[in-house]
């Protein structure tokens, strides 16, 4: 009989089975919960479940047009998601995720205003990406050090830098950067069109946002599994006081682990800029930060379904979007899913896990 491994560990292929149905009935019995508590809501509001349902399918995969906006939002979610897989491994919260993703648009918005009328605007957009990365990875190594050297813990840390970031998002949006002659809430001057990131017009996706966060993915499945760094991760998570004991400085992989969720949110940032609105504007960060918390803890910290994850949530935000005009919805009923989502998901594993032990007992 085949053996498996799972969680480093080798299993037979009777007991990987049952590991898998136990996942499948979790899966099932969490989407009964969440249908049920939304229709329960929907009722309260005097509003049709099934049509509401209907109009937030219709609304994300009803059309091509649709499905483009729903990639658009699903690239910088998978970004931040792949990004808060190496803080999760390592045992940190990550919750500055949100200001890393900022502070990445606003490095990206300062390197392309210097390519605006210049005959080589390719290559400030290039920059613009690196700045982007270089940017969230600053800010999130600022959160490590408060974290590593002061002893601040990392959600506190994380929040106090996400309220820093958007505060310095609006001083440049009013004050440096305004638009000439007017402070607009919509944001700076939109960019000239040789500094947007390139797409396919038929398609109206860009090549290369996809690119990248096909290769987030892949990369951080690489790096997670197959590296020492991705191993050190997980034995720092696991048990830091042991890590010393095999040689290994917990604060430097904290750090390490920091710099790369940072990047990653920065380069989502950078996708919010020089891919969707083209310009800096007040919620360039579409708090697909803190979502992306949601889809990690969802998808169990798997690489490989958290971007399902994130297609489904992107489905949400983008369908919800037809619920006031159709039924006179607010469109926060996306949120009110995919908070009792995450919520359903833990109880019921949380019941499971309580059953077995049950089970176990003489």
């Amino acid at each position: 009989m085949a053996d498996y491994v799972q969680n480093g560990q080798r299993i037979s292929a009777g007991q990987y089975t049952e590991t898998v149905g136990d996942y499948i009935r979790e899966g099932v019995l969490t989407l009964v919960v969440v249908l049920a508590f939304t229709t329960f809501v929907l009722f309260i509001a005097g509003a049709p479940p099934l049509d509401a349902y209907y109009h937030i399918f219709k609304g994300s995969l009803g059309s091509w047009g649709k499905f483009t906006h729903v990639i658009k939002a699903w690239i910088p979610l998978t970004l931040c998601s792949c990004g808060l897989l190496y803080t999760f491994r390592i045992g940190l919260w990550n919750i500055g995720v949100e200001g890393q993703v900022v502070m990445g648009a606003i490095f990206t918005t300062y390197a392309l205003r210097f390519g605006i009328a210049t005959p080589f605007p390719l290559v400030f957009l290039a920059l613009s990406f690196a700045a982007g990365i270089a940017g969230g990875a600053l800010w999130a190594l600022l959160a490590g050090f408060l974290k590593t050297k002061g002893g601040v813990h990392e959600i506190f840390a994380g929040l106090g830098l996400n309220f820093v970031a958007q505060g310095t998002v609006l001083w440049l949006i009013f004050g440096p950067w305004k638009r000439p002659g007017v402070a607009s809430m919509s944001g700076t001057e939109i960019f000239p069109t040789d500094l947007w990131l390139p797409y396919i017009s038929s398609l109206r996706i860009s090549p290369i946002g996809l690119a990248c966060a096909l290769g987030a993915l892949i990369l951080t499945a690489a790096m997670l599994r197959y590296t020492r760094v991705g191993l050190y991760l997980k034995a720092i998570g696991n048990n830091p006081n042991s890590a010393y004991l095999l040689g290994l400085k917990p604060n430097r992989y904290m750090l390490i682990a920091m710099i790369c969720a940072g990047g990653f949110a920065g380069l989502a940032g950078s996708m919010q800029v020089a891919g969707v609105y083209h310009r800096l504007i007040p919620s360039i960060s579409s708090n697909y930060g803190y979502l992306s918390l949601l889809v990690v803890m969802l998808a169990n910290f798997n690489v490989w379904i958290a971007p399902l994850v994130a297609f489904f949530f992107a489905c949400l935000n983008v369908g919800s979007i037809q619920l006031p005009m159709m039924l006179q919805l607010d469109s926060s009923l996306s949120g009110v899913i995919q908070g009792t989502l995450v919520l359903a998901t833990l109880a019921v594993h949380a019941w499971r896990i309580r059953q077995k032990t049950r089970g176990a007992r003489p």
